[in-house]
């Protein structure tokens, strides 16, 4: 046990096997979670993974080994569940409404997203392992947007490598480092003009012939029919607008290792919270040790699997120490 942590947590008894439940959520659709129970601590966590087919436990079909292509199995999720469990902090994880679905009709709006989202916390106050608690909600990248947006429903915030500004200014940030200056301008006006598309409701706006074919069909993908309703409502949705208007505790934490959501240059004066750096952590707070300019591509993908250890946590420990002393 660390040192900093209080005799209290010392004496948190061993890790506890999950608690498998269904949750029926937004419309009735049944969501798998799972609970961790733990004593020591105040607060007990409901966790939001990701963005896209993200289950509980933070793994994806999406994740691919960098260098065969196979599935990398990653538990991120459960296993900073393990570490909230070692802290005294019981949770409820929870899939996505996405995981394992092959309904090509299924509601993924952003108001289905959320009702997902409340409908946990409202399960997680009826649960016995939260029973006199506080509830913490962790939201994690694209979870920290859904997280706030569904802070009235909690007692405080943690977020973890949240995106640093909104969605257009992350994929416009993203698109403009990996363009060549030769082709940069036309291919960031196109992208312009495609968000605006979003935004008016009109067509894929037609490709000139100075547009990369790989940008129009990543623009064809923002604009997919199936997920098009969340990407318009989340497309310019301002994070830190968000977090200014907090009446609750509320930390942001990023790994200085994370290449998908980095730490912003410059905190608003408006956010009133903890910033909480955590040192070698990438994006699903693995353990990073390779130089920060070597990251690009799928090559920062091979420290993100089960094999890569947790990074040092103990900054977010301290912050939730502070629970206790209040």
């Amino acid at each position: 046990m660390l040192p900093f942590l209080l005799p209290a947590l010392a004496q948190v008894a061993p890790a506890v096997a999950d608690r498998e439940i269904v949750v029926p959520a937004y419309h009735g659709t049944a969501l798998k979670a799972s609970i961790r129970s733990a004593q020591g601590h105040p607060c007990f966590a409901v966790m939001v993974a990701d963005s896209g087919p993200t289950n509980r436990d933070w793994s994806s079909p999406l994740l691919k080994d960098p260098e065969n292509g196979a599935f990398l199995e990653s538990h991120a999720g459960r296993d900073l569940a393990q570490w909230f469990q070692r802290q005294g902090i019981g949770s409820l994880r929870y899939d996505k409404r996405l995981v394992e679905s092959r309904d090509p009709k299924l509601d993924v709006t952003l108001d289905a997203q959320l009702g997902d989202l409340k409908a946990m916390l409202q399960a997680a106050r009826s649960l016995p392992e939260a029973r006199g608690k506080r509830i913490l909600l962790v939201g994690h990248g694209e979870g920290a947007l859904l997280s706030l947006l569904a802070a009235g429903d909690a007692d405080a915030l943690l977020l973890v490598n949240m995106p640093g500004q909104s969605m257009a200014g992350i994929i416009t940030g993203q698109v403009r480092k990996r363009l060549p200056d030769d082709i940069a301008k036309p291919n960031l006006a196109y992208l312009e003009n495609v968000y605006q598309a979003i935004r008016d409701r009109k067509p894929l706006p037609a490709a000139g012939k100075d547009v990369h074919p790989s940008m129009e069909i990543f623009a064809a993908s923002l604009m997919a029919p199936e997920t098009l309703s969340f990407v318009r409502s989340t497309l310019d949705l301002d994070p830190w607008a968000l977090a200014s208007k907090l009446t609750i505790p509320c930390a942001v934490a990023w790994g200085d290792k994370d290449i998908q959501d980095p730490k912003p240059e410059k905190i608003p004066d408006s956010f009133h919270g903890r910033i909480i750096d955590l040192p070698g952590a990438n994006h699903l707070l693995k353990q990073e040790n390779r130089p920060l300019k070597s990251l690009f591509g799928p090559e920062a993908l091979s420290t993100y699997g089960d094999n890569t250890p947790m990074a040092n946590l103990a900054p977010l420990a301290t912050w939730l120490k502070d629970f206790i002393q209040r």
